[in-house]
């Protein structure tokens, strides 16, 4: 098929890893034989091909597009109002689905390539899928928090302020989410009327050659790694660390930064007798210097995607029971459970894992057996048995001949059938 791929950010812009799943599903559908081009803002026009990806780069639709960057109030505001329904997004997009004449259009999140994409994608009579990677369409800050709790729904500003992206979504034909609780969250505000969903598991790279972990033979290396921020949980794993600061058995290594007051400060919130800070270092490096991650997020992560990442290295996971993250868990298989904020709770997690470290081998086995569901071609599948369903008329016949087939792996049409 020809999928018109519009993202909300794609490589090299990255600010957290939704950047780097669109990049990862580009390339997986490539590889299943699909014709695809990316469309993303970054605030210049040109076409490239980024690491073997096509990509279209549109100009600044909105008033702005970097919308991480400082900006006054008025353009936040003006911002906002426009992510509701962009007329010159509306023009930009149905003029690329136009050029590119797609089968599909496959929207990766929706911040700056607009809701507008969807109603283009209508009127130019072309199915629509959307990847779910956040809440932006139901919160504007996209985090569903006020202040340091949770919303249990949309509150009554934020229903006002996405009104227009709610009216859109009756034009989304297939919504897929990592994650039912992602899934959830939006077709209970009533989002996506008409919307077939769908949990695709979201792809990590597989770890060549990862082994099962020994049994450690000195203290146990807790680790988290991730943007320091408070609601990723980090005041709660210091208070647990404060808590075992005399236990032999334990240390802990926390990677990661930002540029943030709150992250200068994390070091002074941590014993320094048993916590060393990593500062930015890559997943590759990180993981061998740990035993088990912990993840005590307080924000509802859509997904959690460092878990599975853990697992690929054969790395057990104590996570919190915030969003997405129990779902990939297996508590007593491939790590653990606590609820969110609970220091005492995390803190005799920890002590008991410490106290038994031949648990350890057992635990990455299941983790590594855990990752094996996160293949790439396994969630290359799941994509194919959806499009499948919108568009049948470009579904082969069974007993066509292989040979007119795209390229892809034998295992493929057996896996698709199975997910759809």
């Amino acid at each position: 098929m020809r999928i018109l791929m519009a993202c909300a950010a794609f490589p090299p812009f990255i600010d957290g890893g939704g950047p780097i799943s669109a990049m990862m599903i580009a390339k997986l559908l490539l590889a299943a034989g699909h014709d695809l081009e990316v469309v993303n803002v970054s605030g210049e026009d040109k076409h490239e091909i980024y690491d073997g990806v096509p990509v279209h780069r549109l100009k600044t639709l909105n008033i702005d597009w970097n919308y991480r960057l400082p900006r006054p109030g008025w353009k936040k505001l003006i911002w906002h109002a426009l992510e509701n329904f962009n007329p010159r997004a509306y023009v930009v997009m149905r003029r690329e689905i136009r050029r590119f004449k797609p089968d599909i259009v496959l929207t990766d999140s929706i911040e700056n390539i607009n809701v507008a994409t969807w109603a283009a994608a209508k009127s130019s009579g072309v199915p629509v899928c959307h990847i779910l990677r956040s809440a932006f369409l139901l919160c504007w800050k996209a985090s569903m928090r006020r202040g340091d709790d949770n919303c249990v729904r949309a509150c009554s500003s934020c229903q006002a302020s996405s009104y227009g992206k709610k009216v859109l979504s009756r034009y989304v034909d297939a919504v897929i989410g990592e994650t039912d609780f992602i899934i959830g969250r939006h077709t209970e505000h009533d989002y996506f009327p008409n919307a077939s969903t769908h949990r695709v598991l979201g792809a990590v790279p597989p770890v060549v050659g990862s082994a099962p972990r020994a049994a450690p033979t000195g203290p146990m290396r807790f680790g988290f790694i991730g943007v320091h921020d408070p609601v990723k949980g980090l005041d709660t794993l210091a208070l647990a660390a404060h808590r075992l600061v005399n236990n032999p058995d334990v240390r802990f290594a926390i990677a990661g930064n930002s540029k943030s007051d709150y992250s200068k400060s994390l070091p002074q919130k941590f014993p320094a007798e048993n916590t060393k800070f990593l500062g930015w270092t890559k997943p590759d490096d990180f993981f061998p210097q740990i035993d088990v991650l912990v993840v005590p997020s307080l924000f509802r992560e859509p997904f959690g995607r460092v878990v599975i990442e853990a697992f690929a290295q054969g790395v057990p996971v104590i996570g919190a029971r915030s969003g997405g993250i129990p779902e990939s868990i297996d508590p007593g298989s491939d790590g653990y459970l606590f609820d969110p904020g609970d220091d005492v709770g995390l803190a005799k997690q920890i002590a008991e894992m410490a106290a038994n470290p031949q648990a350890i081998p057992a635990l990455s086995r299941a983790a590594l057996e855990a990752a094996g569901r996160y293949e790439p071609q396994k969630i290359a599948a799941g994509y194919q048995a959806v499009f499948a369903r919108l568009r049948p008329d470009l579904v082969k016949p069974a007993g066509e001949s292989a040979a007119k087939e795209p390229a892809r792996t034998p295992e493929t049409p057996r896996v698709a059938q199975e997910t759809g």
